[in-house]
């Protein structure tokens, strides 16, 4: 019986709801205190979180290992442990790594699209929705993206690629232009004049002498099946001898395949070589899916070079990694070149975790007025002459002339890691047709083939964190780019292909324009295309705001367009390079949404053997740093389908924690999820606090912001976008204010000198209106849109903002700029106190305002327990604990108040948290001997041996009959190696015996230490459990003078029976599993219960 039910039915219930106490004491189940109606809401809400309270789950269905017995067994299991939300994905491990071991077959019998397939969907779904489960469906198979065999070459990913042809003029010309490829969608056929030189490479000039030395080998030719240059060993170098001293612009290096490289650029000065330029360059592609890595992986990279005059040049290879780097070519020009051209195309964008400034490039120097580059009004179109089978008949003028026919080529990305049978093109990003076709193809076959009755609960759509790269192109882009940015891209086309047209200046900033062009509609057409969509049929878009292959997009603008949002957080080392969590949280914070969820738990055992080593106690310190990121809403990654009933630990992955039915503590992670859902209740209450919105700028792609300067300790930030600020933003009383309620102190601008007008604009009258801002004045646009006009807009508006140049604050209206400051001196200046200052870095915190009603949340990352003082930003309120582990409440009798702060000495054990709710008005006691953490006091107790039965049958294979304990043991310390490489649940029982039990006091059950975890009996009665330290429940009221009945069921992790298997000869092993990288002397982990148990007691 759920506690809605109690509320709604009342006293009438309360008989029935007593009896079912009494029936459920023989269980070992959930313990719920009784809450009286009167009680506060949020109190409430906290003690039995209730079903809005959605703790989620990735469910993969891997390998097309799947049956319907299992799907329904797999939710009922789910609904049991308090999951109530289940995204379902079908994907595959990999196709070449896994071992036979588990079915002695890679794929299971239940093909992806088969008739059995989707019977067993339509179980589930229906299943889900008998369970009141809400369930999702990836929207496509596999995890990324968004694509499936429906894709049609004309609906996916595409980038503009050209054939070039050089004439000389005057020419009659009749010829057939060559296509790149032969899935290509003409867009444009142009034309434009060339010095004779352009494009020469000094190396092949004649009388110019090329040598090499140390490891670099030098082919005497380049052909299709060999390399010319191979960097074999450590460290090689290329000389080169000219005829003259010439100005070189340009070093191109050509790939043949793999290439990673650190390179330094010489020129011979008075002697000696000296090096003017250094660079890294990689280029490679993903194994899995090589398109991800982006549509050129193998692009040449262009440095630019500035002016170097000289005869003789050295460059210098020094090889990265233990692969031979190759290359194809070599090319020194005088020509200019635009740096770092693949990338800031998109056809190679940064993956992993690039920093903010990662997307930013300098301006490249001026050249001298020498040097001849098409200008883009010497760019003629002359598609018209081109026939439709690629035949150009156009009279060449007089000169030499470069002819380029551009258009559209397929990037080969596919959606996945998926089976043959679901793999397809990844559907095109920027074409919102595209995008409802492919919905339409998959989600839409859903509906469609599931009758609406039995499908109630699906409501979501999923869309995992962005792995499939870039694109640059789509239908309609010369005209939508017109609209948007006021100029043709027409006569910028060949910048796509290296040209220089105008100057380096003009092609960076039309490139500038297309990247921003390509996130702003994979921001409102992908996701916005997704959500409108779902929409039509009352369903959500759930979306990670990132991506660690390729992502085009702007985070926040990405997150932003979906329903609800999501980061990512790995069951490893806490590292505070992880940005998507902040990243998602900024989002729903300026977008106002009330979920930020977190895949949750994600690890990957390939490396580090993690496999079913890991349990709740381990994984809480990772959800309570990320909780104080921003974090409010759970999803467990990962539970996989569990098809076969007589598989044991079940069908598994490299990926994931285990959060299934046949892993061992699963059937004691109801009390982890409890935590969970308390936590994630708080946290959803009201809006978040934070001071200071950091600006990212408008560079794309972008996947986090920059905090410089860097935010001190006691107060908080989020990271806010163009959109947000020009839409939403105004100023209320010295504040920055969002629709929603959201507001800030300080707006931090990044440190950069661009901003578009419109933009700098918005935050003139910002500040006008009494805003305060901080950072350095911009001087120029970074777009080609009313280019030069708005440089000079920016600079008008700049110098009345900023004032004199040598000030570090400017009164401007009611408002403020500031510049060159710290945070800690710009809060001293505006006279904003810490929102939470803790006296030990340890301690991270969150703060939500709920009304008249403020929660911090804190946690303790160290690994040692911390005492300290917290002073918050609260004045006349009394402090009280809110502990999510037991879900007690209580005031705080200690603290005092300092003017607007009110100061609280706290303690948190070793990966503790609590929650500060300041709700009612109070005032510090001046009442001797009082303490916000009573010592707890040793109670005489006389134990007798413990009786423990462990689980005997084919998989456990634990001891036949009840072992005696006379004192408790880790188990790996058993003689007996039923025991000591046993894996799965153990109830230990004993006597207590008690010569009294105090009045007016306390009563604790401390159990000392246990792996993994435990519920616990007294006297028959279920009185909770415990899984993360201390092992402490309150048992007052259930133990009595003289004998009293313990019974602690004890739960451990799989790890020691996989170990214990290895020692087995192999017909004798029993546990099958397709990710046991444990060998036979791999040392065991800890488990049982080892004690001392005792009975604490406190006044």
């Amino acid at each position: 019986m759920n506690n809605n039910t109690i509320w709604k039915f009342g006293c009438l219930i309360l008989i029935l709801w007593n009896a079912i106490q009494v029936m459920q004491a023989a269980n070992f189940d959930r313990k719920k205190p009784f809450v009286d109606h009167e009680s506060d809401l949020l109190q409430k809400g906290f003690l039995f979180p209730s079903d809005s309270v959605r703790t989620a789950v990735y469910w993969y269905w891997v390998n097309d290992h799947i049956s319907q017995e299992g799907v329904i067994k797999d939710l009922h299991a789910m609904k049991a442990a308090g999951i109530n939300r289940v995204f379902i994905g079908s994907n595959i491990r990999n196709r070449t790594s896994w071992s036979r071991d588990l079915t002695g077959q890679w794929f299971g019998n239940v093909k992806w699209n088969s008739d059995e397939w989707w019977e067993i969907l339509h179980t589930a779904l229906k299943t889900a929705s008998e369970l009141d489960i809400e369930t999702g469906l990836f929207n496509c198979p596999g995890w990324s993206q968004s694509g499936g065999p429906w894709i049609k070459p004309e609906q996916a990913m595409r980038y503009l690629d050209a054939s070039e042809l050089r004439v000389k003029g005057p020419l009659k010309l009749s010829r057939q232009l060559t296509q790149p490829d032969t899935l290509f969608q003409d867009v444009k056929v142009l034309a434009f004049p060339v010095a004779p030189d352009y494009e020469q490479n000094l190396l092949e000039m004649p009388g110019a002498i090329i040598t090499s030395s140390g490891d670099l080998q030098v082919a005497s030719s380049f052909n299709q099946d060999k390399a010319k240059y191979i960097l074999a060993g450590g460290e090689g170098s290329l000389y080169i001898e000219l005829p003259d001293t010439i100005t070189a612009r340009s070093l191109t290096l050509y790939p043949f395949e793999y290439m990673n490289l650190k390179v330094e650029v010489q020129v011979k000065d008075g002697g000696e070589y000296k090096t003017v330029h250094k660079f890294n360059i990689e280029r490679r592609d993903s194994v899995e899916n090589p398109a991800s890595a982006g549509f050129e992986p193998y692009a040449p990279y262009a440095h630019s070079l500035g002016e170097l005059k000289s005869k003789f040049f050295r460059l210098i290879f020094n090889k990265i990694g233990k692969e031979d780097s190759r290359m194809s070519r070599i090319v020194l020009g005088s020509t200019p070149v635009l740096k770092n051209l693949t990338e800031k195309k998109l056809a190679k964008i940064w993956g992993g975790n690039p920093l903010w400034k990662s997307t930013l490039w300098q301006p490249q120097p001026a050249y001298s007025a020498s040097v001849d580059v098409p200008q883009a009004r010497q760019v003629i179109d002359i598609s018209s002459f081109m026939s439709a089978d690629g035949i150009l008949n156009w009279n060449v003028p007089e000169g030499e002339w470069i002819i380029m026919r551009t258009g559209m080529r397929v990037i080969d990305v596919r959606n996945g890691p998926v089976s043959f049978e679901a793999e397809g093109l990844e559907a095109d990003k920027l074409n919102k047709e595209h995008i409802q076709s492919h919905f339409d193809a998959f989600i839409g076959e859903v509906l469609r083939r599931v009758p609406e009755e039995d499908r109630k609960t699906l409501k979501v759509v999923v869309v995992d964190s962005y792995e499939r790269g870039g694109q640059n192109f789509t239908d309609g882009f010369l005209n939508e780019f017109k609209q948007r940015y006021g100029y043709d891209a027409t006569p910028f086309l060949p910048v796509f292909k290296g040209h220089i047209i105008g100057n380096p200046d003009v092609s960076d900033r039309f490139l500038w324009d297309v990247r921003r062009f390509v996130a702003d509609k994979v921001a409102y057409d992908y996701v916005g295309g997704l959500t409108e969509a779902s929409h039509k049929h009352g369903m959500v878009t759930w979306i990670e705001n990132y991506g660690h292959s390729g992502f085009p997009g702007e985070f926040l603008q990405y997150g932003g367009q979906a329903d609800e949002v999501s980061g990512e957080f790995w069951d490893e080392p806490i590292r505070n390079s992880r940005y998507e969590n902040r990243g998602a949280a900024s989002a729903a914070h300026i977008y106002g949404k009330k979920h930020v969820w977190a895949e949750s738990f994600t690890s990957g055992s390939w490396d580090n053997n993690k496999s079913f080593s890991s349990y709740p106690k381990r994984l809480k310190r990772y959800a309570d740093y990320y909780f104080a990121e921003g974090i409010n809403s759970t999803l467990l990654h990962v539970y996989i389908q569990q098809a076969y009933e007589d598989v044991y630990p079940g069908v598994d992955a490299w990926f994931g924690t285990e959060f299934n039915r046949k892993n061992t503590w699963f059937s004691h992670v109801d009390l982890f999820i409890q935590y969970l859902k308390r936590c994630n209740y708080m946290l959803q209450q009201g809006l978040n606090v934070a001071d200071v919105a950091y600006y990212i700028g408008e560079d794309t792609p972008k996947m986090t912001g920059i905090r410089q300067p860097e935010i001190p300790q006691g107060y908080s930030y989020d990271y806010i976008n163009s959109e947000v600020i020009l839409r939403d933003m105004y100023v209320r009383d010295g504040r920055l204010v969002l629709p929603h309620g959201t507001t800030y102190r300080l707006l931090v601008l990044p440190p950069q000198d661009t901003m578009r007008p419109e933009v700098l604009a918005k935050i003139e009258q910002l500040v006008a209106d009494g805003a305060i801002v901080l950072g350095q004045r911009p001087n120029r646009s970074p777009s080609l849109q009313n280019y030069p006009d708005a440089d000079r807009i920016v600079q008008e508006a700049a110098g009345r903002m900023w004032g004199d140049a040598s000030t570090k604050y400017h009164r401007y209206g009611k408002g403020m700029v500031m510049k060159d400051l710290s945070l800690e001196e710009v809060f001293r200046i505006i006279e904003i106190a810490p929102d939470c200052l803790v006296d030990n870095p340890s301690v991270r915190y969150l703060h939500r305002s709920l009304g008249d009603k403020d929660i911090y949340f804190l946690t303790n990352i160290s690994d040692k327990p911390v005492s300290f003082i917290a002073d918050f930003r609260i004045k006349g309120m009394q402090p009280e604990l809110w502990d999510a582990v037991t879900g007690t409440t209580r005031p705080l009798p200690v603290f005092h108040q300092n003017g607007e702060i009110t100061g609280i000495p706290l303690h948190l054990e070793v990966d503790g948290s609590m929650f500060i709710v300041f709700r009612t008005e109070g005032l510090p006691s001046n009442k001797k001997g009082l303490s916000n953490f009573p010592l707890k006091k040793n109670l005489s107790v006389e134990i007798a041996p413990w009786m423990v039965t462990f689980e005997h049958d084919s998989i456990k294979r634990g001891p036949s009959e009840p072992v005696i304990f006379h004192e408790l043991k880790d188990w790996t310390e058993c003689d007996d190696e039923r025991i000591r490489y046993y894996s799965g649940t153990a109830v230990y029982s004993t006597i207590l015996t008690l010569g009294k039990v105090p009045k007016n006091q306390k009563l604790y059950l401390d159990l000392g230490d246990l792996s993994a975890m435990a519920k616990v009996k007294v006297n028959g009665e279920y009185v909770g459990g415990v899984w993360t330290s201390p092992y402490q429940l309150e048992v007052t009221g259930k133990l009595r003078k003289g004998k009293n009945k313990l019974e602690v069921e004890v739960v451990n992790t799989w790890m020691n029976r996989l170990i214990g298997d290895h020692r087995l000869a192999p017909e004798e092993r029993i546990v099958k599993t397709d990710n046991n990288h444990w060998k036979a002397d791999s040392p065991l982990q800890k488990s049982g219960l080892w004690g001392p148990v005792k009975i604490l007691t406190v006044e």
